[in-house]
């Protein structure tokens, strides 16, 4: 029996995804809402890498953008590689880095010249006012869509890991910097003084970032189109349900909201069968396993000096490896190596001969580790990559290997140390159980809460209205100055009295 509350006919979608690994798994909550009788829209930019412009899950609508950052961020990541290999100067480091900053800038511009480009289409925002959709689900990495919900006044949810002011935490929830790590300054909850100081210019530098980098292109949308008190921050802090795509088998413990629904994980599945020609190269392996090799979506293609040292170290191994790899195919590659262009992960994670996942530290297959319960040898490359392994360091289930300084004597030695110390393999299996043992699976709960929002349409209940109060609200600075003012006139009175009496009884004693 299912309550006539809890029945939500078939609603209406539009999802404004980001692209890359965060479409991947959109893409599952896409299918999923499809699959339970939802129709779903997708706005789709027409340089983007991953979503299919025709799908059977959803329908789509093009928005015409220019390649040209694409062109560069294609030109860019192999130079990035390469001089985080060559021991570049401390100049052309710096200057790297800020050329990333700028294209992250870029990509925020870029998304505003989409916005730009729909609210000026007439045609278009009343063919989306006249679909009548029940709610916006938004990737928050980029501003876009929570721009488009303000403007259709729609109820707004989130697939969230990051917003455009950092992680998604630090945008919503109570986070005191005394023990809650900044991503990028790579700390656990547990900070020495000298830690908690690094933990706070870590923080200060990424609010220095969205004021300089990123702030700036959503205050001139949020200018032109919407009223003088509205901007991105307050319409992202507006959104009714934040879904996260972590949980706290992942997470440090930390303050959370009522509207923040923990959900990762919600991509893993148990394994599929492989398809024949892979299960006979697993099979194969005998009693020593597989070694599964992913560097996830941007980063396929590694310096063909770096592949050959990574193949030259598998080639010493007894294990089978399989290795999605895409390029020149690598002149000390071992005959125990097979490489793929694309592989089943979530499969071969779950497939019983796999001992170790050599990953960069997306969250998307860290999360898939975990469910599976395989140990990781950690590659970290860029974004929030050194931030995911070292949290899966500080739990001890990933050995983390310096990529710029690298070479196969360094590799084969971690991974034979995960290989052959049974405590990475067993701590990862005891996150995979408490990872398990929920009462509903992660995209249940998900889906719920998208179907909440739409049947009640919002969730302003389990919204704060903190957002909404000046800085010098929020942290009581006023109450304290007023407090501080009563005690002082206070002092003051009473120190007068005194003197006075004092006076009094010295006359008299005259």
């Amino acid at each position: 029996f299912i309550p006539n509350a809890l029945i939500t006919v078939g609603g209406k979608v539009l999802v404004f995804p980001m692209d890359g690994s965060h479409w991947v798994n959109m893409k599952v909550l896409v299918e999923e809402l499809h699959a339970r009788g939802h129709n779903i829209t997708v706005l789709v930019p027409s340089n983007n890498w991953y979503i299919n412009k025709t799908s059977s899950y959803y329908n789509s609508v093009v928005i015409p953008m220019s390649d040209k950052l694409n062109e560069r961020i294609d030109s860019f990541l192999p130079r990035f590689l390469q001089n985080s290999r060559e021991a570049a100067s401390l100049w052309t480091q710096i200057k790297m880095q800020w050329e990333l900053l700028d294209i992250i800038s870029e990509l925020h511009f870029q998304t505003c010249d989409m916005i730009t480009e729909m609210f000026e289409n007439n045609r278009l925002m009343q063919s989306l006012q006249d679909s009548k959709y029940d709610l916006v689900l938004t990737d928050p990495a980029f501003g876009g869509g929570m721009l488009l919900a303000h403007r259709l006044g729609l109820p707004l949810v989130f697939n969230v890991r990051w917003s455009i002011q950092g992680e998604g935490h630090f945008a919503i929830a109570p986070s005191p910097l005394s023990y809650v790590p900044f991503p990028g300054a790579e700390l656990t909850d547990n900070m020495s003084f000298l830690e908690r100081v690094r933990n706070i210019f870590a923080y200060l530098f990424g609010m220095f970032q969205f004021a300089v980098m990123v702030n700036p292109h959503y205050t001139r949308i949020c200018q032109r189109y919407f009223s003088p008190d509205t901007d991105i921050l307050t319409l992202t802090q507006g959104a009714d349900i934040w879904l996260m795509r972590n949980d706290f088998v992942f997470e440090f413990p930390r303050p959370t909201m009522p509207n923040v629904v923990y959900m990762g994980g919600f991509q893993c599945k148990p394994p599929k069968p492989l398809p024949p020609d892979l299960e006979e190269f697993v099979a194969s392996s005998g009693e020593h396993g597989v070694i599964i090799m992913s560097l996830g979506t941007l980063f396929h293609e590694l310096s063909e000096k770096l592949t050959d040292e990574i193949a030259a170290a598998f080639a010493e191994l007894p294990q089978k490896v399989i290795w999605r790899h895409i390029g020149r195919k690598p002149a000390s590659l071992g005959n125990n190596t097979l490489l793929v262009k694309w592989m089943p992960q979530n499969d071969l994670l779950g497939h019983p001969k796999t001992r170790v996942f050599v990953a960069h530290g997306g969250t998307n297959g860290v999360q898939e580790a975990i469910y599976h319960g395989v140990p990781i040898v950690g590659l970290p490359l860029v974004f929030d990559q050194p931030d995911n392994l070292s949290r899966m360091k500080a739990k001890g289930v990933a050995k983390i290997v310096d990529f710029t300084t690298m070479d196969r004597n360094t590799f084969l030695q971690a991974i034979q140390e995960v290989l052959h110390d049974p405590s990475y393999r067993m701590k990862m299996q005891h996150l995979s159980r408490l990872h398990r043992d929920q009462p509903m699976k992660p995209l249940d709960r998900a889906i719920f809460w998208i179907e909440f929002v739409m049947r009640h349409k919002g969730a302003a209940h389990l919204r704060t209205e903190s957002y909404k109060m000046p800085w010098y609200a929020y942290h009581s600075v006023d109450v304290m100055v007023v407090l501080f003012a009563f005690v002082s006139l206070g002092i003051l009175c009473t120190t007068v009295i005194v003197r006075f009496l004092c006076y009094k009884i010295g006359w008299r004693k005259k």
